[in-house]
């Protein structure tokens, strides 16, 4: 499988990158404000061009700047990490403002700290009149780079520009969907293997891969977390088929500290994800559901992905814990209650075979296709039952093509649709036809 480039943005506090971020996907995730310091967690999301994929990746300032010395230290320590999994940089300044000590700063870092072989645009952000900014002769003073592009991602000025500079670098390192696209025709099942650290990931892949003959490069365990160090493709064979397992890495360097293992733990999940048809989360039954874990399973749902959720560790509690816990854990996860929970044991291997039907499953699930005369059908009857709410103003209901399933309800007016109503539509159809495993989307559109 052809890996999903990552490209980083990276600046000082206040250069417009989290801006710049929701502009270049399209959506309103990164929170933008201008007060120095406010992105303290990286936030990661796929960005699809016509000639390529690639995950961005936005990070809070470096530099200086906030008044929290703690919350800097955490912020650049982040932002080191995003720059050491960058196969593409976009270094921000403000074209507002003459350049600061702190964009050298930066640009010291980015010439210390980056792989040798990753590019750098420049990208001088704030400008209603690029011709201007891309005149400046100190932008060339930073000795970063020579691709300057100048923008106005609040005005959408430069950024036809900049996505056309960002597909053309990661072309030239090689990246492109062709893989993607020949695996998607071979048809083999994507499989991400994601959690936080310490729960059984490679545990998980060393026990699925039985076979001595198959297990050519078995996985290193240790109960030290982040011991995975690269983020690993491993075809399995079950029952004349093949799956691609992606088990996300750890650490790569001794010098992350521990308290930086979950920003890159979750970092390399949000890659495996981006690649992924199925995402096998992976949780310690014998623990709490965490925020991490709570993170994951919604930016599975967000992306559109299959979830399946292995209870890991049955095999250390008792009959009765067991039970309480798996009860825990769908409370806890109640927002995704359409993903299946396995309960399981890589050491015992107690329900891993179980793990390939539910991939048949789901798989089956995240694709089906629900005839319009059958849809209709069963919306006349939901409206029986739900006969008081403004779903009455709904006329038509049709599936869209693609994953995952989407439903397009056409309606009198659709601001009047509230979302508990979708809701109610989404569990009554849930009731009908199965979509176990898979998240469902809704639109709605005016008749």
């Amino acid at each position: 499988m052809s890996r999903i480039p990552t490209v980083a943005i990276i600046g000082r506090p206040n250069t417009g990158k989290s801006t710049l971020f929701n502009r270049l996907v399209g959506k309103r995730r990164a929170i933008v404000s201008e007060i120095p310091g406010t992105t303290r967690d990286q936030i990661a999301q796929l960005v699809s061009l016509p000639s390529l994929d690639y995950l961005l990746i936005d990070t809070g300032g470096l530099g200086g700047g906030s008044e929290d010395l703690d919350l800097e230290k955490d912020v650049a320590a982040q932002s080191l990490l995003a720059i050491a999994s960058a196969d593409l940089i976009l270094f921000t300044v403000n074209g507002q403002e003459l350049l600061t000590a702190s964009d050298g700063e930066v640009a010291s870092i980015l010439r210390k700290k980056r792989k040798r072989h990753v590019p750098v645009i420049l990208v001088v952000t704030k400008c209603d009149n690029p011709d201007i900014c891309n005149a400046a002769p100190e932008y060339l003073q930073l000795n970063i780079t020579n691709h300057i592009v100048a923008i106005s991602a609040a005005h959408n000025i430069g950024t036809d520009e900049l996505q056309k500079n960002i597909a053309d670098h990661l072309q030239s390192l090689h990246f492109d969907t062709a893989g993607s696209r020949k695996q998607e025709a071979e048809n083999v099942p994507r499989i991400a293997i994601v959690g936080k650290p310490n729960v059984g990931k490679s545990s998980l892949l060393n026990a699925l891969m039985s076979d001595p003959e198959r297990l050519r490069a078995p996985r290193l365990v240790s109960d030290k977390p982040g011991t995975t160090r690269d983020t690993t493709d491993t075809v399995i064979r079950h029952q004349e088929k093949e799956y691609l397992f992606v088990d996300t890495a750890g650490l790569k360097s001794h010098a992350y500290t521990k308290e930086n293992i979950e920003f890159y733990t979750q970092l390399r999940s949000v890659q495996a994800l981006a690649q992924a048809d199925i995402v096998l989360l992976i949780v310690d039954l014998k623990e709490q559901i965490s925020r991490q874990d709570k993170r994951i399973a919604q930016m599975t749902m967000e992306e559109g992905k299959a979830l399946i959720i292995l209870a890991n560790k049955i095999d250390l509690l008792s009959t009765s814990a067991r039970a309480e816990a798996l009860k825990l854990l769908r409370f806890s996860l109640s927002f995704c209650a359409f993903a299946p929970i396995l309960p399981c044991s890589t050491v015992t291997r107690d329900g891993l075979l179980k793990i390939f039907p539910l991939i048949e499953i789901v798989t089956q699930n995240r694709n089906r296709f629900i005839a319009t005369k059958d849809l209709n059908n069963w919306f006349a009857e939901a409206l029986q039952r739900h006969a008081s709410s403004g779903l009455t103003r709904g006329k038509f209901i049709t599936q869209a093509e693609g994953v995952p399933p989407t439903f397009v309800l056409f309606t009198a007016d659709p601001k009047k649709i509230k979302v508990s109503e979708l809701k109610y539509l989404e569990n009554t159809l849930r009731q009908s036809f199965a979509f176990e495993g898979t998240p469902i989307r809704w639109v709605t559109k005016r008749k």
